[in-house]
């Protein structure tokens, strides 16, 4: 008997991507269900009560919500390549990394792009400071995870991917080469492995998202309705 696998998400969310990213590192068929966050269907509502968010992944249809739980769930779930370290300490590292930078660098990164004068200067400042950390932890390695793409680097997908967009459309310079050298390189190693380039949603595709964003003020708050 087969296993069915399903993952509601939405394509241009960071979230949803992360869990692509594990899916595709194990080698597990799914089929997707897109989202339209404007109108919640009865699907989402259904298997994710409590936050009403994507992503949501079934298992042979069990529910399993938040990003980080899944991502826990698929590398405990199906063989393949290891998503988390295999000694507890540098697991418990890894962990504890992925949650800063959901709890920490998400929602600053975001304000240090979107805002305007002396509040992005103060949203900067705050982000530098979260990045500085982040280039410290990469030390001299290709990945956060070693030789190879582990759990912080699939959550880190936002910093790696998502923030250039962003960029490119505001103008905002917070994650450049010639501040971050190792964040920057890390980055591009990462947007350029084959398995991640599969799942990332295309350039142009967040750019004229972003730009729609930009000339709606109201929307530019950090309040995502993913996890």
């Amino acid at each position: 008997m087969g296993e069915e696998v399903k993952l509601i998400g939405a394509r241009g969310s960071p979230f949803n991507c992360r869990v692509e990213i594990a899916l595709k590192l194990k080698g597990v068929e799914y089929e997707f269900i897109e989202e339209d966050l404007a109108n919640k269907s009865p699907l989402l509502l259904k298997y994710n009560p409590v936050h009403k968010k994507i992503p949501v992944l079934l298992h042979n249809g069990k529910p399993i919500a938040e990003s980080l739980v899944i991502l826990e769930y698929v590398d405990q779930t199906w063989e393949g390549a290891s998503i988390l370290p295999q000694h507890p300490y540098e697991r418990a590292m890894a962990r504890f990394w992925a949650k800063f930078i959901d709890d920490k660098c998400m929602s600053a990164l975001w304000n240090a792009c979107w805002s305007k004068g002396k509040e992005q200067e103060k949203a900067i400042e705050e982000a530098n400071e979260l990045l500085k950390l982040l280039e410290n932890e990469l030390k001299d390695k290709k990945f956060f995870g070693g030789d190879n793409i582990g759990l912080v680097d699939i959550v880190a997908d936002f910093i790696a991917y998502w923030v250039g967009a962003i960029q490119e459309v505001t103008g905002a310079e917070v994650l450049t080469k010639e501040k971050f050298p190792k964040l920057f390189e890390w980055a591009r190693e990462f947007i350029n492995c084959s398995i991640v380039k599969e799942k990332l949603p295309p350039r142009d595709h967040l750019t004229g998202f972003f730009r729609i964003k930009l000339e709606a003020p109201d929307t530019l708050k950090y309040n995502p309705q993913v996890r």
